[in-house]
């Protein structure tokens, strides 16, 4: 059985890259101690993230709700992310190849991010103008401690109010409807399950563990399924 917590495939490229539960908590704490320690962000502060379903956005939803930082991660002109109709935004975290073209489309925030999800957190080729690569500005922060104190189940863990009491109890929900339980090893399809709350935080809530799988080749499903002892799926 893997000691991984998360396990990133893209079978496009070949890229495999897991990390333990503690290495998980080492990128979670440095996305905390950016977000709060170097952009001065406080609880309560709104953060959007478009971001599809890939290890590094784990560390990025986890770190922000490490630091108490109310999340939204609605798709592209989605209540929440609207740039015109939506709520004011204090960072914004956004994929290298959705940045451009669509690029108006970007809620405005005083920090932008953008993440290339490069195999083991590599730079951005190419930044664009007005963001900062996430890899390397998190890295800056590895080795920080997790912030003290956690978070309270009557904070609001989303922009919509949302609060962490309840978020971890649609978490658990799903789970249960799933038939996730703790152990289990839970393979994702991440074309068909982009929600956080099912790919990210159902398992996680249950005890169990993620193997994320991105341009899935079904040719492979059954050696994957015995080499990372799957025992569920979304």
């Amino acid at each position: 059985m893997s000691d991984q917590l998360i396990t990133y495939y893209d079978d496009a490229t070949g890229e495999r890259t897991g990390l333990t539960a503690a290495e998980l908590g080492v990128w979670v704490a440095a996305t905390a101690a950016l977000l709060g320690g170097e952009c001065g962000l406080r609880r309560g502060s709104r953060a959007g993230v478009l971001l599809p379903p890939h290890w590094q956005t784990a560390a990025v939803l986890l770190g922000a709700w490490a630091a108490g930082i109310e999340v939204s991660f609605r798709g592209w002109g989605a209540a929440g992310l609207d740039p015109d109709t939506g709520p004011a935004l204090d960072v914004t975290f956004v994929e290298r190849r959705r940045v451009g073209s669509w690029l108006e489309d970007v809620p405005p925030a005083p920090y932008q991010f953008v993440l290339g999800l490069a195999p083991g957190g590599a730079p951005s080729p190419d930044v664009p103008l007005g963001y900062r690569d996430f890899p390397p500005a998190a890295r800056a922060h590895l080795g920080t401690p997790p912030p003290s104190g956690g978070v309270a189940v009557g904070e609001a863990a989303t922009v919509d109010g949302t609060t962490f009491g309840e978020y971890g109890a649609a978490a658990a929900a799903v789970a249960g409807a799933r038939g996730i339980v703790a152990g289990d090893r839970v393979l994702v399809d991440t074309a068909a399950c982009e929600e956080p709350l099912i790919w990210l935080m159902a398992p996680l809530t249950a005890g169990a563990s993620i193997v994320l799988c991105s341009n899935m080749d079904r040719s492979r499903w059954d050696d994957r399924i015995t080499s990372e002892g799957i025992t569920r799926f979304l």
